[in-house]
């Protein structure tokens, strides 16, 4: 049995679930998301509490839905809710971020070009007001939010050698020694 599975929800003041045959839509003051879910799992609201359950749990793959599904509208409820935010960190000689707009970076990491990066709907870049290589990824889209992080830090991956990256903020990447650290 689901240990993860079994454990209810609880929803906040201020947001709003609708459960549909197949969907379910979950409102609040920093957005709107929705997930849809798989024949065998099943959401009921008691109250302020969402409880998760499946047809059959001697079905591993059921099972398996029962904790994913849960999670997922954990995670949906706490963003429309509170919000998600990632921070990253620049490294290196003349490697900075320049934010242009609430959803426009502009990055020097060491090419001829500036590269330029949108965001997409729903997540908003700011710049940190103390440190100069540090920026504030947000979003109410947990999921959104991480592909959206990694893929600014897969823009310049760590290099363990030099120390050149992009990384998230608290990350340890553990340094190598060169060539010339043998002799």
């Amino acid at each position: 049995m689901s240990r993860i599975g079994k454990l209810p929800i609880s929803i906040p003041s201020g947001v709003t679930v609708d459960i549909g045959s197949q969907e379910i839509k979950v409102t609040g003051p920093k957005g709107k998301l929705s997930f849809a879910l798989l024949p065998w799992v099943h959401v009921k609201q008691d109250d302020a509490l969402l409880i998760v359950s499946i047809e059959d749990p001697e079905v591993k793959e059921q099972r398996a839905y029962w904790w994913l599904s849960r999670a997922l509208l954990q995670n949906m409820v706490i963003g429309v809710s509170e919000g998600y935010k990632k921070s990253l960190d620049i490294a290196w000689v003349g490697y900075k971020f320049d934010v242009k707009g609430p959803r426009l970076l502009e990055l020097s990491i060491g090419y001829s070009h500036k590269v330029s990066v949108n965001a997409p709907e729903g997540i908003t870049i700011e710049a940190d007001k103390d440190e100069k290589n540090r920026i504030h990824l947000s979003s109410h889209d947990k999921q959104l939010l991480g592909y959206f992080a990694a893929y600014i830090r897969s823009l310049k991956a760590p290099e363990p050698y030099k120390g050149k990256w992009i990384r998230y903020t608290g990350e340890h990447i553990r340094r190598k020694a060169g060539k010339t650290a043998g002799k």
